[in-house]
């Protein structure tokens, strides 16, 4: 799912190619650079998953998810930063990075503060 999209500045994306949200947002974003990162074949890199952690603490956890009702007690248990490098998919989506300010979910919120049409 790394893909390029072009504009001036680039927009870091992470979420997942089946991910319906992630499509459409993406869609949304393409007279945009954005550097597309599918966190299940890409993995995150530990300093994006702790600035994700800090930016969107207990949210950045998508506790609604099959793969979450799928993880025993212990696991649920686990800090975020642990869980997330366990088990990627579990990222609340899509996260977007933008010129150092972090962005959660395709919001009317997120669209808004990346300029979205």
């Amino acid at each position: 799912m790394h893909a390029t999209i072009n504009r001036e500045a680039t927009m870091r994306f992470f979420g997942l190619k089946t991910c319906d949200t992630c499509r459409k947002a993406l869609k949304a974003l393409a007279d945009r650079e954005v550097e597309v990162i599918d966190v299940r074949a890409d993995g995150v890199s530990d300093a994006d998953r702790a600035a994700m952690v800090a930016a969107f603490g207990e949210a950045v956890i998508n506790k609604r998810s099959t793969t979450w009702r799928g993880l025993s007690e212990v696991e649920q248990s686990l800090d975020l930063d642990t869980l997330l490098k366990k088990h990627p998919t579990l990222l609340k989506r899509p996260v977007i990075e933008d010129n150092g300010v972090w962005h959660q979910g395709w919001t009317a919120e997120v669209q808004t503060a990346l300029e979205v049409k």
